[in-house]
């Protein structure tokens, strides 16, 4: 069975001002550790942490996505730069 699971946490200094929470975003460095099935579970939710804020970008995103009926590249440009008709 194929499957994938968001897990949140609180959001680190970048995320706060927009959102509660955010996703969790795994260092490539504990990647293997997450997916070792002998990995204890009190380690496991130690993982658990918001990314560091230092290691991400902001960008305004355009309100398309606000809708699941959008799905296109658009969704990339900010409402700022896209041409209004």
């Amino acid at each position: 069975m194929d499957s994938c699971t968001i897990i949140p946490t609180r959001p680190n200094e970048l995320v706060a001002p927009v959102h509660d929470r955010m996703p969790v975003i795994l260092p490539r460095e504990l990647e293997a550790a997450w997916l070792d099935p002998e990995l204890p579970r009190d380690h496991a939710i130690e993982l658990l942490q918001p990314y560091d804020a230092a290691s991400m970008t902001f960008s305004v995103a355009s309100r398309l996505v606000n809708s699941v009926k959008n799905d296109s590249a658009e969704l990339l440009v900010p409402d700022t730069l896209r041409r209004v008709a």
